[in-house]
């Protein structure tokens, strides 16, 4: 922060500062960044909203700008908008030089949407980066705010989720697992985490539902990460499962779009995803390569069963235009992110 402005970090001083500059006969937009360094700051932004005169954005922490707590801050009057990382459109925009979508998805597929990390020049700067940004959430904010008395299994739990994206998890097993590898916890504390790091937006937690039974199960969730920048990042190209990462993806981009997201259960077989939004429904199988016969009737075979009219569709690295098989629509990926 400018020195010049660290006296309104004390809610009164801020509320002073924003009067003294209003102008009158003008719409007078006021933007608050980092608003949780003002103690209180509640009360200013309140004060100023009943004048009636201002058009208020608050941006801040994941970890200091949750729902629940605007809810109490501000009463309902707020409208909260997530800002996202960067969409691979988005990205694509960015590096409007670059002409080849194909390696323009591959390199969005290991950079990520964090569009700060792509002013370094270096690979290691640009990790550098993201990892501080990760860092700064998990290690600092979510700490701070919620006391946490133990930050090492809080980490290991994160890069826990990262390296098991697309698995089925709960709390009971990922506190069995991190216990066997020397990182002694429980269930009690794993689920609470886990609900820290989903309330900052670092993971996005995915209930399962049973298409046949028009029900959602409790009993495990899948957790995707933010943005797959990171995990590479964090864990390097260790694991590296690319149906995995482009799952990741396409996860991110449904939520972007506005879509209420799934995993279906039919019978034994599992939709990766069942994506709603209103009436809308669509059932998405994500895949790396489709190109073997086999790997393409193995994620055919769920959608087939599905009985219902909605569309169903396979979004897959094909590097062909879209195609339809047994009603099944085909798209590759790097297409079906740039639809929009």
């Amino acid at each position: 922060m400018d020195l010049a402005y660290e006296e309104i970090k004390e809610y009164h001083a801020l509320h002073s500062y924003v009067e003294e500059h209003y102008q009158f006969g003008k719409i007078n937009y006021l933007f608050v960044d980092e608003v949780q360094m003002c103690p209180k700051f509640e009360l200013a932004i309140n004060s100023l909203y009943s004048k009636g005169k201002y058009d208020i954005y608050v941006t801040g922490s994941n970890a200091f700008l949750l729902s629940a707590d605007l809810a109490t801050l501000f009463t309902g009057r707020y409208i909260e908008i997530h800002v996202f990382p960067f969409s691979f459109r988005e990205y694509c925009r960015y590096y409007d030089d670059v002409t080849d979508k194909d390696k323009l998805f591959d390199d969005y597929s290991m950079k990520g949407g964090l569009a700060g990390s792509y002013a370094y020049r270096t690979e290691e700067d640009r990790t550098n980066y993201i990892k501080e940004v990760y860092e700064t959430i998990v290690t600092r904010d979510l700490v701070q705010k919620y006391a946490l008395p133990d930050t090492w299994v809080l980490q290991r739990l994160s890069e826990f989720l990262m390296d098991n994206i697309s698995n089925l998890t709960s709390p009971n097993k990922v506190s069995q697992m991190l216990t066997a590898n020397e990182t002694p916890t429980n269930h009690v504390t794993i689920g609470k985490y886990i609900k820290y790091l989903c309330n900052a937006f670092v993971f996005y937690d995915i209930k399962r539902y049973d298409i046949r039974g028009k029900k959602y199960l409790e009993s495990s969730e899948k957790f995707y990460l933010c943005d797959t920048g990171i995990r590479y990042a964090i864990l390097g190209s260790r694991n590296m499962d690319y149906g995995r990462v482009y799952e990741n993806i396409v996860c991110i981009e449904l939520i972007r779009r506005g879509y209420d997201v799934y995993v279906g259960k039919l019978y034994q077989k599992e939709i990766d995803f069942v994506a709603q939004r209103g009436s809308e429904k669509i059932y998405i199988q994500v895949s790396d390569n489709i190109s073997g016969q086999e790997t393409f009737e193995r994620e055919c075979s769920p959608l087939l069963q599905i009985r219902d009219a909605y569309p169903k569709m396979i979004i897959a690295r094909t590097r062909h235009p879209k195609y339809s098989y047994e009603g099944i629509e085909v798209h590759d990926i790097a297409d079906w992110l740039l639809q929009g």
